[in-house]
């Protein structure tokens, strides 16, 4: 089992586009009938979200579908769930000036997360954590459990 990490920073409103972070239904719709427009863009729908949904940098709605994104977005990899929580606390740190909640930037708050994360990765669960940021922003910070994913066991792994 190892890990891989994943971040994410952006316009609040782009991570609000839940149906560029959904998958796409693995049965497209059926062929619209002749002068069916209402069908016509419900095909076109499909095939624009599955084209984009594995190749866009937003995060999944649920986690392991980190997993078929491009490997690019891999930001480490690591054998060990507390090297993993390691980096999701460097990453946290980072960022955390920047918080919008003053209350989420506590250290005692962050090592919590950091602790959970670490507990959790160690079972083979996967670890996701989002903050709104100033300006809007988001951030999204997940951590990937692979050989195989627990949730997701067909996925692939992107790298090794």
């Amino acid at each position: 089992m190892h890990h891989h990490g994943y971040l994410w920073t952006g316009p609040k409103d782009r991570f609000d586009n839940e149906a560029l972070r959904r998958p796409p239904h693995p049965a497209p719709p059926p062929p619209p009938a002749p002068n069916d427009p209402a069908g016509e863009r419900l095909l076109q729908r499909y095939r624009e979200v599955s084209a984009e949904f594995p190749a866009s940098d937003l995060p999944p709605l649920e986690t392991a579908y980190w997993l078929i994104k491009p490997r690019s977005l891999v930001r480490g990899t690591w054998d060990e769930a507390k090297e993993a929580a390691a980096w999701i606390g460097e990453r946290l740190s980072e960022h955390a000036y920047r918080f919008a909640d003053e209350h989420a930037r506590g250290t005692g708050r962050l090592g919590r997360l950091i602790g959970s994360a670490a507990e959790r990765l160690a079972t083979g669960a996967d670890v996701s954590y989002g903050f709104y940021l100033e300006r809007p922003a988001y951030l999204h910070l997940a951590v990937v459990t692979c050989s195989p994913n627990r949730s997701k066991p067909e996925l692939p792994c992107p790298v090794r």
